[in-house]
């Protein structure tokens, strides 16, 4: 049964022998009793209801997907056994079960508001992807390194102080948020991560980069704004993959050198730090350059040779004169915004 979006109230009859179940998006309050003894269920959607509470589902052996996000359940029952994909998020559920299912895949319990998870998470080894972001987690323990599966991995807008070393044991190719938490440094271990492809470490209180990052290879999107960094390692360079480098918000006053290394970078926002020159060489890809609000008062003649720059934004900055490279930029076609 497929009715997504429909308008209901109420949850609708269905068929004893029925498999998927889709009532997303409705108005339903509550889940009849005797949705627990649809012993053919295997998927079962009810993402965006006004739900406050289910009936026991354990008895629920064939289902394998179960969609809960965006109600108002404040607990959740026993899980059903089989259950690979779980997701919660943006509940207001206090605690969950101390037993989960061992075959969980995918786990979404964010936005519930809760302040720790039962050990039992953490030996759930064929976890793929996990999100607990938006709770008021204090701390992740070293045996999340044990999740051997795990490709995607979201912990952000919690009240984490530290980053666990083990994280970097993990086998993480997606994504790893770590946004708006209380970190003031990044583990050494984190450059293990060399088959990550975004990583976003917003909105914390760094002041400094490990060596380390420049062995995160496959990265291709790295988000550090909104930080305390005054400056970035040497290594940074070595990330020949990466396209996009957000740094806007931090205090930073130079770029290391090895920048320039930096071979498929698209996109640079430096915005809102203390910048005073910028390195004689620029990554060669660079299409956007966002500089506004620095020190910035003159500019290297090289920018003029960048064969991609298509925006460069140099506002609320106070350069000396009218800079000659900003004239042959502009009459190539570039936008130049000073």
């Amino acid at each position: 049964m497929r009715a997504p979006g429909a308008g209901l109230a109420a949850f609708p009859q269905v068929p004893d022998d029925v498999r998927l179940i889709d009532l997303a998006w409705n108005a339903i309050a509550e889940v009849p009793d005797r949705v627990a003894g649809l012993a053919a269920l295997e998927e079962l959607r009810l993402d965006g209801n006004g739900l406050r509470r289910l009936p026991d589902l354990s008895r629920l052996t064939a289902l394998r997907t179960l969609h809960l996000d965006g109600n108002e359940l404040t607990t959740f029952p026993a899980c059903p056994p089989r259950l690979e994909t779980l997701f919660l998020y943006g509940n207001r559920i206090g605690a969950l079960p101390d037993r989960l299912p061992p075959a969980l895949r995918h786990l979404a319990i964010g936005g519930n508001g809760l302040t720790d998870v039962p050990g039992s998470l953490w030996k759930l080894t064929g976890l793929e992807s996990l999100n607990l972001a938006e709770n008021a987690l204090t701390e992740i323990p070293a045996a999340i390194g044990g999740l051997t599966r795990l490709r995607l991995l979201d912990l952000g807008h919690n009240r984490l102080t530290e980053i666990p070393p083990e994280l970097g044991d993990l086998p993480l190719t997606d994504y790893l948020y770590l946004s708006d938490n209380l970190f003031t440094r990044v583990p050494e271990s984190i450059g293990r991560l060399d088959r990550l492809a975004y990583l976003n470490l917003t909105d914390n209180r760094l002041t400094c980069l490990p060596d380390a990052i420049g062995g995160m290879a496959s990265l291709v999107e790295l988000r550090l704004y909104n930080n305390r960094l005054e400056e970035l390692p040497g290594t940074i360079g070595g990330l020949a993959r990466l396209r996009e480098l957000h740094l806007q918000g931090n205090r930073l006053i130079r770029l290391p050198a090895e920048v320039a290394g930096l071979s498929e970078l698209r996109v640079l926002d430096l915005r809102n730090n203390n910048l005073r020159e910028l390195p004689d060489t620029m990554p060669p890809k660079l299409s956007h350059l966002d500089l506004r609000n620095n020190r910035l008062r003159e500019l290297p003649e090289s920018l003029a040779d960048l064969p991609a720059l298509e925006k460069l934004d140099l506002r609320w900055n106070k350069l000396d004169g009218d800079p000659e490279v900003l004239r042959r930029l502009a009459a190539r076609g570039c936008v130049v915004l000073s």
